[in-house]
This record gives structure tokens, C-alpha cells and sequence, in this order.
């Protein structure tokens, strides 16, 4: 599923990016090398993280 269509970022990328250790959404785009750019995708992100850091 897509996560951010601005950036083309999909929910595996933020997982993967929360497993090799990042600890937010702004820190997940930075791993993937990517920033937010509308914003919209965040609070979706936000859980994305929240849901892999419970996981780990």
C-alpha cells in the first residue's frame, strides 16, 4: 500500500526503515532519503511506526 504518494513511499519502506531503526515518520523518510513534502501522509506513517515499534 502506498503510504505517501508525494514521494512514492510504500508501507514496506517505512516498516523496513522503523526495523533498521528509525523512531518516526520524519526519520523514516530521511532513511529512505526522502522528506515530507504536503504532509498529508503523516498521521498514516505515524501509526506505521508505532505499529512496527509494538512489533519489535
Amino acid at each position: 500500500m502506498v503510504v505517501c504518494v508525494c514521494n512514492a513511499i510504500r508501507e514496506a519502506d517505512v516498516r523496513e526503515a522503523v526495523r533498521k531503526g528509525a523512531s518516526c515518520p520524519l526519520s523514516a523518510y530521511q532513511a529512505l532519503g526522502r522528506r515530507p513534502r504536503c504532509g498529508q501522509c503523516l498521521p498514516y506513517a505515524r501509526s506505521i511506526v508505532a505499529d512496527e515499534s509494538v512489533a519489535a
